[in-house]
């Protein structure tokens, strides 16, 4: 790419309602892949490391500044709302003369940094528009060019004539341009049109009055420009960014049984031969490593899964370390702060929570273990429960290897059961159990002769 970009200042618009989304959220904070629409556009912004992110907002307040508390945004208040060419104004004060400037829509959320790299060095002298051709039904504004084909002006859908109307190329919102042009420009906006705005817009017959070069490319794909103005347009872009993801995932080795049904809310890495089948979804930092096999409708969230993990259907994971070739699952949830040695088994309708279960232990059915430290080839029977809640503490059991814990039983922590030691079912364990003894609490079973059940 030609030119430097060591002076690029970037000016993000997020002033605006989204009365369409019918929400009380301003429209940059509706989430798109997990994420708020203005995250993503920050983040293609920062991938062109400029010298300031300066985001314009005003609907919601504080709301949208709250959200983001990254040090590296200069945030710009719009206190009224007076088009994109009064937004940009309110920017150009804190901007330096000597800047390149790039203007990006908060709402259009999958602009890839390439697009802008070449926008912006299109606009090392002159203005830089990206265009694209879309069917003629949409209310873009258009891009009208002269009988040598290059751009005079925009005309918003609002204030077009019919023939105007008919003009398939049509403005993203997105420009560049040098600081000195816009601050020439800028002021000499004015709101005779339909919106009684000031439409950033008129800035292209401004620049051909002036002779200034202007020019327009086009996005490598359509959905780089797209923008949200309601709840269908969010949930199309969703699907088109999940489709991204699938199919840079199938690339690297990744198998999924559907595509179609995938869903990365964060960051995903996967190693080869792993296989996700449907509904299942990534949140947060997520690290699969080779031949993890995820069956169906599966939640995984700032975990890291180790290599011949088996998932099976219906568990949720959520940060978590997972050993290698664990078998998880159905219908297990793993919590935060657990860690799970190579080997174990965690079964259905089981939850651990902030738990260190050793290499080759088993916890099949049904039981609940939290805050517990579990040793290698232990075994816990259906039901048991260490209950680690005195009702304003946390306790924990220590479970050594090798012990085997009967079905129903309840282990009262704190509490530590010896290494080999057997804990007969249906006991309530209060005391240490030593190692390599059988330990029972049970009431005495007793019958009563001639006992009849009530009648109604």
């Amino acid at each position: 790419m030609q030119g430097s970009l060591s002076s690029l200042e970037i000016v993000i618009l997020a002033a605006g309602q989204g009365r369409r989304m019918a929400s009380n959220r301003p429209k940059v904070l509706q989430t798109l892949a997990g994420r708020p629409l203005l995250q993503h556009v920050l983040d293609a912004a920062r991938a062109l490391e400029p010298r300031t992110i300066h985001v314009v907002y005003g609907h919601g307040g504080d709301a949208v500044p709250n959200a983001f508390r990254e040090s590296d945004i200069h945030w710009v208040l719009q206190l009224e709302q007076r088009g994109t060419g009064d937004a940009v104004r309110c920017a150009l004060a804190h901007i330096a003369s000597d800047a390149r400037v790039l203007v990006l829509l908060g709402d259009v959320p999958l602009i890839a940094p390439d697009t802008l790299r070449t926008l912006v060095d299109r606009a090392e002298r002159g203005l830089a528009l990206l265009t694209f051709s879309t069917p003629t039904s949409n209310q873009y504004g258009r891009i009208v060019r002269n009988a040598k084909g290059a751009v005079e002006r925009i005309v918003e859908w609002r204030d077009a004539t019919p023939a105007e109307r008919a003009i398939d190329e049509v403005n993203s919102g997105i420009i560049a341009a040098p600081a000195t042009h816009l601050a020439r420009w800028i002021p000499r906006l004015d709101s005779a049109n339909a919106q009684g705005e000031l439409y950033l817009t008129d800035i292209v017959a401004l620049a051909r009055a002036d002779q200034v070069d202007v020019c327009a490319i086009a996005p490598r794909s359509l959905y780089e420009v797209q923008g949200v103005n309601s709840r269908a347009d969010l949930a199309e872009l969703e699907r088109i960014f999940q489709g991204e993801q699938a199919h840079h995932f199938m690339e690297a080795g990744v198998q999924l049984l559907d595509p179609r049904r995938f869903d990365v809310r964060g960051t995903l890495t996967a190693g080869r031969d792993v296989c996700i089948d449907v509904g299942c979804v990534f949140e947060g930092v997520v690290e699969l490593a080779e031949g993890v096999s995820i069956g169906p409708h599966c939640v995984i969230r700032n975990s890291r899964i180790a290599s011949g993990v088996r998932i099976e259907a219906h568990s949720v994971i959520d940060g978590a370390e997972v050993g290698p070739d664990c078998v998880i699952g159905p219908f297990a949830r793993v919590r935060p702060g657990t860690s799970l040695g190579a080997k174990a088994r965690i079964g259905n309708f089981v939850e651990v929570k902030a738990s260190v279960v050793g290499a080759h232990s088993k916890i099949n059915h049904l039981s609940y273990v939290g805050d517990a430290v579990i040793g290698s080839g232990v075994n816990i029977g259906a039901g048991v429960i260490t209950c680690n809640y005195d009702g304003a503490h946390k306790h924990r059991t220590v479970i050594g290897d090798h012990a085997f814990i009967g079905s129903d039983t309840q282990l009262v922590a704190p509490v530590e059961i010896g290494a080999g030691a057997t804990i007969g079912a249906g006991s309530t364990v209060t005391k240490d159990a030593p190692a390599g003894e059988l330990t029972l609490s049970r009431a005495a079973q007793k019958t009563i002769s001639g006992w009849r059940r009530p009648q109604k």
